[in-house]
């Protein structure tokens, strides 16, 4: 059973870097695709980015794109979420997924695993 399991969240100000870390146990397929998805209240969960676990392939949603950094460390197993320039509307919960099915997604329902979420608050 495959365990997610993030950390890193805060309250900060506009402007601000964060740095999200998700844990990952029991994973023993190297096809993965890990993600970050985010979610404000009354809104859908959004895709953040993903990364490739076998060769580090990086997607990233517009919104985001040139703020923040998706990495991964294989010897840790554990993804990482770098969040620069921080703004009031990238406030939600944010969750870390994986899918066991190579190639890239963006669609929640094709992730099989979720962590429990990890809130970031930017205030302006």
């Amino acid at each position: 059973q495959v365990q997610l399991v993030e950390s890193g969240g805060g309250l900060v100000q506009a402007g601000a870097s964060l740095r999200l870390s998700c844990a990952i146990s029991g994973r023993t397929s190297s096809s993965n695709e890990m993600a970050w998805f985010r979610q404000a209240p009354g809104n859908e969960r959004d895709f953040v980015a993903s990364i490739a676990w076998s060769d580090g392939f990086t997607h990233y949603s517009n919104s985001v794109k040139g703020r923040f950094t998706i990495s991964k460390d294989n010897a840790k197993s554990t993804v990482y979420l770098q969040m620069n320039t921080l703004k009031p509307e990238d406030t939600a919960r944010y969750y870390c997924a994986l899918t066991i099915a190579p190639g890239i997604t963006t669609i929640p329902e094709e992730y099989e695993y979720w962590g429990q979420g990890t809130q970031v608050t930017v205030s302006s």
